[in-house]
């Protein structure tokens, strides 16, 4: 007879689960500062088995950053516990927003209108800032949005709401669908990432570059985020998906 673990399986395997993961290679668009991944064969099934070896920075793709990516003394991908991974999720739509204003930041204001919909944010959540910004996936050129002067345009969480979701909610992680936690008008108005090293200094992580937000309700589902192991790692490319009630 199955035990009650066996069952709780069973049951999250009859609900929907979304995949939250880009899939990346060598073209998809990723930081300017890195380098383009690089994919190369080792062994083919000619040789008896089929066998890669794979190159690329920490933060490529979807993926998951440690607190230490931005803050000194703070913990290794490594060092985040199992349970931390697996979070009550929240999203919040303004993909509306940042289709009119690419320079969209996420406000204050903006939680507590959520908040009148849908209800306080609970203590302990993933929340996600849904902008649509995933659907250029994989274009480089539409993902970046660069004017004619260079300079990249994309939504992105204001400090002060970030402030706000960890001081006042005590949620325990954030996510987005772009490269950076920080508007791009934001991060060149404070010549930093400000709320990304905001986010990580409260020695949580955050998921970057996540899709499919669309798919998913404003609440009660989770998200489960299943990353690789390496040592003392700032960060790595991570298998998030949600579970739907």
């Amino acid at each position: 007879m199955a035990n009650d673990l066996i069952q709780a399986l069973q049951f999250l395997k009859g609900k929907e689960w979304v995949d939250l993961t880009h899939t990346f290679g060598p073209n998809s668009p990723h930081f300017f500062a890195f380098d383009d991944a690089e994919f190369t064969t080792l062994f083919t099934h000619d040789d008896g088995f089929f066998a890669q070896k794979f190159s690329f920075a920490g933060q490529y793709g979807t993926h998951i950053d440690a607190p230490i990516h931005f803050v000194r003394n703070k913990r290794y991908l490594h060092e985040i516990e199992l349970k931390e991974l697996v979070l009550p999720l929240v999203v919040i739509d303004k993909s509306k927003e940042a289709a009119e204003n690419n320079d969209y930041s996420l406000s204050v204001e903006d939680i507590l209108a959520f908040e009148r919909e849908h209800g306080r944010i609970e203590e302990g959540t993933f929340v996600a800032l849904r902008t649509d910004w995933s659907k250029r996936w994989p274009d480089v050129e539409a993902f970046n949005n660069k004017d004619a002067e260079g300079n990249n345009h994309a939504p992105g969480w204001s400090l002060e709401a970030l402030k706000f979701l960890f001081a006042e909610r005590n949620i325990k992680a954030v996510g987005h669908e772009t490269f950076d936690t920080d508007a791009s008008v934001d991060y060149r108005k404070n010549g930093a990432l400000l709320g990304e090293y905001y986010v990580l200094e409260q020695d949580t992580y955050q998921v970057e570059l996540l899709t499919n937000l669309d798919k998913l309700p404003a609440k009660g589902a989770v998200i489960v985020n299943i990353v690789a192991k390496p040592e003392n790692a700032s960060g790595f490319p991570v298998r998030s998906f949600a579970i739907l009630p």
